[in-house]
């Protein structure tokens, strides 16, 4: 009688690209964490309103890695990051989650639809998103005052100015990275 030995299933291995993509994935997460965190520590120029630094790194998972990524990176950055600053699931966490995917929706539809647009575009247009999404996030939920409204044009002007910074900051990193490969 033969004796057989069945070997375990394995399954295949991933690819290098994949672990690459994965890396770079988290590597994009924990900056984005990391700003998140110390943008925190920063103080605010108004109501819910902060430069929005780590949306640099939503920016450029968006364009190195996908839609897919930029969606996750923007939810794991603020629940994670609300874990450090301990504000998970309080009302600060909810406005910021509401910003984020506000803006990142905005940044992957424009993107899709217009292939060839500025970061700095992308991201004045990002920001204008997130604080309007921050904005009906307080009013529905939170304060149901019209008069809060009066804060938005300040504040969307700020978003302009904040979305130009970190859209000319993610274009450097961009070619930077563009330089690399």
């Amino acid at each position: 009688m033969v004796k057989t030995t069945k070997k375990p299933y394995l399954p295949p291995r991933p690819s290098l690209e994949y672990l690459e993509n994965k890396a770079v994935w988290l590597a994009f997460v924990l900056l984005a964490i990391g700003l998140h965190v110390f943008e925190a520590a920063l103080p605010s120029l108004g109501p819910w309103f902060k430069f929005g630094l780590a949306n640099i790194m939503t920016l450029l998972a968006l364009m190195y890695l996908g839609a897919r990524a930029a969606f996750t990176l923007a939810i794991a950055r603020v629940t994670i990051g609300s874990m450090f600053i301990g504000t998970l699931f309080t009302p600060t966490f909810f406005i910021s989650l509401a910003g984020a995917l506000t803006a990142a929706t905005v940044m992957v539809i424009l993107y899709k639809v217009f292939p060839r647009i500025s970061l700095i575009s992308l991201s004045v247009l990002a920001a204008i998103a997130h604080m309007t999404g921050q904005f009906v996030t307080v009013e529905t939920w939170f304060i149901q005052q019209p008069a809060l409204y009066y804060l938005l044009p300040p504040l969307l002007l700020l978003s302009c100015v904040s979305g130009w910074v970190n859209g000319a900051i993610a274009t450097y990193i961009w070619q930077k990275l563009q330089e690399k490969v």
